[in-house]
């Protein structure tokens, strides 16, 4: 089950993320996750294996949604764009030719991720003992190309 040592690469890329936002901590709602459909990574088993590894981080109550990516080729020889189907042995359909250029479908990386940061508490709030209500401010969309580490050397 590979899924568990992708989420240990996605939780690293995260952490690296959340650094580079110190010293507040960004309260993630949603981490947007495109997957290629020839990485053999099952969504619902990656889902799962985030879900229980974030439990008690600074990532709890966030959600995983997984943008699929189709498989897509180019034949080498035809130059023909074409859906690779393993029943044909992932062969070009017009001249039988085997998959040599895969132009999507391998991809594993955070698109985007949805969070706030947390407005700080009211001190007079905090001193008086009072609860202190915490507020949340607009929401923020960070991009992919900026969050994107190094591939991960967990293999």
């Amino acid at each position: 089950m590979h899924e568990v040592d992708m989420t240990k690469c996605l939780l690293l890329s995260l952490q690296e993320w959340k650094l580079q936002h110190a010293p507040r901590i960004p309260v993630v709602k949603v981490v947007h996750l495109q997957v290629g459909d020839f990485t053999c990574v099952e969504p619902d088993a990656l889902r799962f294996t985030y879900a229980a590894a974030v439990q008690t981080t600074w990532l709890a109550g966030s959600e995983l949604r997984i943008e699929p990516i189709p498989l897509q080729a180019r034949c080498v020889v035809c130059q023909a764009t074409y859906t690779p189907n393993p029943q044909q042995a992932y062969q070009s359909p017009c001249c039988n030719h085997p998959m040599e250029e895969i132009l999507s479908g391998r991809e594993l990386k955070i698109r985007s991720i949805d969070y706030v940061f947390p407005e700080a508490a009211d001190p007079a709030q905090v001193a008086s003992g009072g609860e202190a209500s915490q507020r949340l401010s607009a929401s923020h969309r960070q991009q992919a190309e900026a969050i994107a580490p190094e591939p991960c050397p967990v293999a």
